[in-house]
């Protein structure tokens, strides 16, 4: 009985902290939803209303049509799906060299990949910068996809490498006997048995890219080459900033990812925990 009531606490407690801290993560998202459907006299009124007084649709409408924003907007997208599709194959590979293959220096290799998924990326932007320059990939999309690569694929080949490593090794056995080349059994078997590790490895290059900031702005000089994270840094002002149309313009930004986040979940959650335990 002591046990049970011992317990019945600690799951109130428990739960009343994710509550807690859910509200607490949740509420400045519910706040800029509700800051972009307000009109400007209402957004900095005080005291300030969670509810707008006359919900509008117009900073939606002006965000997108105004300042190249559709452009913006289908620049993010080329740029997202080639890093994410570039990532995901060059990783899948990498990790099947890793998870079932034999080679000289796998192990230093393996760990010198682990030593620039922990190095952070504002620490490489200056030779990158030059690298970029060197060659002729300055103000470019292409010089975005070619960064946002390398940056992402550390990450990826250890998940996958991490998910790999638990298939049967009898199935790779039996596919040699038939007479399959380890391109078949990477092509054919692994692929498609490490779905949920791909969908994980999707999501973080497809976030790496699409909200990336940094780069974005050091490489890009033509507006009309401009990324998402850049278009809307442009919504502020030097005196003044209309914020709904800024949460606005972030809301449309960031509908896509949480899409694909809500699509892939279940491999998401799976491959994540998959991937990460090795053994």
């Amino acid at each position: 009985m002591v046990y049970s009531k011992q317990k019945l606490v600690t799951n109130a407690l428990l739960y009343t902290l994710l509550i807690i801290g859910a509200v607490i993560t949740v509420f400045p998202f519910l706040y800029m939803v509700s800051t972009s459907l307000k009109g400007p006299v209402y957004v900095f009124e005080y005291p300030p209303r969670f509810m707008p007084p006359e919900p509008t649709l117009h900073n939606f409408v002006v965000a997108w049509t105004s300042k190249r924003f559709d452009r913006y907007f289908l620049n993010s997208v080329l740029v997202t799906i080639s890093t994410t599709l570039l990532v995901v194959l060059f990783s899948s590979m990498m990790a099947f060299a890793f998870a079932r293959l034999k080679f000289v220096f796998k192990r230093p290799l393996f760990y010198g990949i682990m030593i620039f998924m922990m190095m952070p990326a504002m620490t490489l932007i200056v030779p990158q910068f030059m690298l970029a320059s060197t060659l002729n990939l300055l103000n470019s999309l292409s010089g975005l996809v070619l960064v946002y690569v390398a940056q992402n694929l550390p990450l990826s080949t250890f998940l996958l490498t991490g998910f790999l490593e638990q298939v049967p090794r009898e199935l790779e056995e039996a596919a040699r006997i038939d007479g399959a080349s380890s391109w078949t059994i990477y092509w054919r078997i692994m692929l498609p048995l490490c779905k949920p590790a791909l969908a994980t490895a999707a999501i973080f290059s497809s976030l790496g890219a699409w909200d990336e900031y940094p780069w974005a702005l050091t490489v890009l000089n033509d507006p009309l080459k401009r990324t998402l994270p850049v278009g809307i840094a442009a919504f502020h002002g030097v005196f003044y900033s209309d914020w709904g149309l800024v949460f606005a313009a972030s809301l449309i930004a960031i509908a896509p990812i949480i899409t694909l986040f809500i699509l892939l979940q279940r491999y998401f959650i799976k491959g994540a925990i998959s991937g990460a335990i090795k053994g």
